[in-house]
């Protein structure tokens, strides 16, 4: 993978648009991570740039992505996105991809404990709440208290929403709280 200059890094942490997710590229440089799970993919130019840039920085073996989105299956509420087909032409040669289709609840449910952790987790606006707050308990099988996990917050007006991290002891508190809900 080739390297990013200096000149690349710095805009893609100071100047690139949407500036809320300079966030995502300045926790990329810090933490260096080798193993990435995105929940809700959009339209992709975020995560070739997340892939592009943390590839660059790989020095030891490639770097593993997983992708869960609905992809073919989003409804006609869901914001824009891609096919499964247009992401695995476009992603593949960035890392080791695997992407999986469908609700992320239930994506994470069947994978979970085949997936092992992951040193950044990103959790993007676009999923439905329903499904989200379901997931928290599979979300925290796959995490440690070394993981990065940013979460994006909803978009307000025609901004995007700015990514906020959360920590193991939180999604251990998500998770308890959808357990308890199903408990009754």
């Amino acid at each position: 993978m080739a390297k990013f200059g200096w000149f690349r890094k710095l805009w893609l942490t100071q100047f690139s648009q949407p500036a809320t997710e300079r966030t995502i590229y300045q926790q990329l440089l810090r933490s260096k991570p080798k193993r990435v799970m995105e929940l809700g993919l959009g339209t992709l130019g975020r995560t070739e740039r997340l892939l592009a840039l943390a590839g660059a920085l790989q020095t030891d073996g490639p770097l593993h992505y997983v992708g869960l989105d609905r992809f073919e299956g989003r409804l006609p509420t869901d914001p824009a996105g891609t096919s499964l087909k247009q992401a695995h032409q476009r992603l593949h040669k960035l890392a080791s991809v695997q992407l999986v289709p469908g609700n992320i609840d239930a994506s994470l449910s069947r994978l979970c404990n085949h997936l092992g952790t992951f040193d950044l987790l990103l959790i993007s606006a676009s999923n439905d709440e329903r499904h989200l707050e379901r997931s928290w308990f599979f979300i925290q099988r796959i995490v440690s208290a070394q993981t990065t996990i940013l979460v994006e917050l909803p978009a307000s007006g025609s901004q995007p929403g700015a990514w906020k991290s959360i920590d193991k002891a939180r999604v251990n508190e998500l998770a308890s709280r959808t357990l308890l809900k199903r408990a009754g």
